[in-house]
């Protein structure tokens, strides 16, 4: 599967992750175990992501108990985000927050897909002076350098490629998609919103999608598994 993926998408073959997933998509999970397993899955995924994205450097001089000097570590880049994509990103939130060293800013997207042409539909940004580029104006203040976006499942790729589109007006140098599950045109779709600016990684890949827009087999509606509103 993963040599007809883009290059900007990675698809992870950690064994405990893809065991897993195989219990993520079992219809029995309830909904408490849907929610430990999403958090451990975009723990898992998220490691492997920002080992591949973040680097190291040397930071300033401090003191261990026993009084001996070290050079403390920091990551770079200096300036990043988590937009979790409303609601079900918010299910991968944690995870990575336990992953990065210190907090970092979360902002939120609220995006859902419209049922009728499945393409997304925008209802609430809470990205800082976020305003769309210009030709004259490429730089938007309060942006950051990189934004870890959450996104848990990835159908047509409309959603996250809104997502992505989003991000890049609002002046990120670089965005990061971690995901629990995708499908083949999805993940190509989403991919190609900006290819030299995201590297998505996602825990495993589906290949089709129905007729309404899920993916086959899939996992169901990660929100509505969360949040038990399934059959609203």
């Amino acid at each position: 599967m993963s040599q007809s993926l883009p290059k900007n998408v990675h698809c992870s073959t950690h064994p405990c992750l893809q065991a897993k997933l195989s219990q993520l998509r079992g219809a029995s999970t309830n909904a408490r175990e849907t929610k430990a397993l999403v958090h451990e899955i975009a723990l898992i995924i998220g490691c492997e992501a920002l080992g591949a994205g973040l680097s190291a450097t040397a930071g300033s001089t401090s003191k261990t108990p026993l009084g001996y000097d070290f050079t403390t570590t920091e990551i770079l880049p200096s300036t990043i985000s988590i937009v979790p994509i409303l609601r079900s990103g918010l299910g991968m939130l944690d995870a990575v927050q336990t992953l990065l060293p210190n907090p970092v800013p979360v902002h939120h997207l609220g995006l859902f897909r419209e049922p009728t042409t499945l393409e997304p539909v925008e209802y609430y940004n809470n990205l800082p002076h976020h305003r769309v580029a210009t030709s004259t104006s490429t730089s938007n203040s309060g942006a950051s350098d990189l934004a870890i976006l959450l996104d848990p499942v990835i159908a047509t790729g409309g959603t996250c490629a809104a997502a992505i589109q989003t991000l890049k007006e609002w002046g990120v140098k670089r965005v990061i998609v971690i995901a629990i599950l995708g499908a083949v045109p999805g993940l190509e779709r989403a991919a190609g919103e900006w290819p030299e600016g995201v590297e998505i990684w996602v825990a495993g890949v589906d290949k089709a999608i129905n007729d309404r827009g899920m993916i086959q087999p899939g996992l169901g509606d990660v929100g509505d598994r969360l949040f038990l509103t399934i059959g609203k």
